[in-house]
């Protein structure tokens, strides 16, 4: 197939940030602090996150899952685009990482849109389905890699007909392109995108947007 893309240069990248990028002081304030962070690369970057927050207004999300929340910016960021009726189920494990995203998201009035569920993810998804079954409009996927696959048939089983799976990382840096790459979460990820790729239950978009972001919407 011809190469049609426009290399994504670092200057590139900044004027489209300059001339899109609407970014709340809150989710500045949080990205900034995060930052600071070790683990600052998993945090989900602000213009993915205001894609994300676009969708949601287009098809008027209402109730949302997101797997792995780290600091809470994506999930502040679905908040504010959803409305004060909204309502996020919000899956980590590590309670000193939501702890700032609690501290936003209180400053942010959307405490009491956001339900955060603190233990495995695979364990509180599948707590839901027996009650929840197709009952929710969004689910945005950015934890372990190697039950990405997991994650996604319980958030398909949540997700209503018409409903969006938003699933981050999928190219994984490029190493999903390298052969030398064999770990288990390259593998999980590469296993997943052929398996998505030729699922007749969903419509299907893979972009290039910061490190891949897979939509699939359910039929």
């Amino acid at each position: 197939m011809t190469k049609t893309y426009l290399p994504l240069t670092n200057s590139l990248y900044d004027y489209v940030l300059d001339n899109s990028l609407r970014e709340p002081e809150i989710l500045r304030d949080l990205r900034l602090e995060t930052q600071k962070m070790a683990e600052s690369m998993m945090q989900t970057s602000a213009d993915q996150a205001q894609f994300m927050a676009l969708l949601v207004k287009l098809f008027g999300a209402k109730k949302m899952l997101e797997i792995g929340t780290f600091t809470g910016y994506s999930a502040l960021s679905l908040a504010l685009a959803a409305g004060i009726d909204a309502k996020i189920v919000c899956c980590d494990i590590s309670e000193e990482w939501t702890n700032i995203a609690k501290s936003y998201w209180e400053k942010a009035d959307v405490s009491d849109n956001i339900d955060l569920r603190l233990g495995p993810a695979t364990e509180t998804l599948n707590n839901m389905i027996d009650n929840e079954i197709e009952s929710y409009d969004f689910a945005f996927i950015d934890a372990d890699k190697v039950n990405y696959d997991n994650y996604f048939e319980a958030c398909y089983k949540l997700i209503r007909p018409g409903g969006l799976i938003a699933i981050d990382n999928v190219l994984w840096g490029g190493s999903v392109i390298d052969p030398d790459k064999q770990d288990d979460d390259t593998n999980a990820i590469r296993a997943l995108n052929e398996k998505l790729f030729n699922d007749q239950r969903i419509d299907l978009s893979m972009l290039s947007i910061a490190d891949g972001l897979t939509l699939a919407r359910k039929r």
